[in-house]
């Protein structure tokens, strides 16, 4: 099983990338496109139909990150790249 710090090493901010919104592995997928289709009842397989690059542990990565920021823990794997 992935561990929450492998997950969260997909999470990605870039200043120049949906104004620094948290994003999927560097793709132009905001964590919080994903879990707004997750909260309206899309499943992971619709996710992934969907969105060809996204992967089962990318949507894991978004959850993992909404529970973080809820749970108030460290966003530390986090990474945010310069433009």
């Amino acid at each position: 099983m992935t561990t929450d710090h492998e997950l969260l090493s997909r999470i990605t901010a870039r200043p120049d990338v949906f104004g620094g919104k948290p994003i999927i592995r560097d793709m132009r997928i905001s964590v919080e496109l994903v879990l707004s289709l997750l909260s309206q009842g899309a499943t992971h397989e619709e996710l992934l139909d969907d969105y060809p690059g996204l992967e089962p542990d990318d949507i894991r990565a978004c959850i993992a990150y909404a529970h973080t920021v809820i749970a108030g823990d460290t966003l530390a794997p986090v990474s945010v790249a310069a433009p």
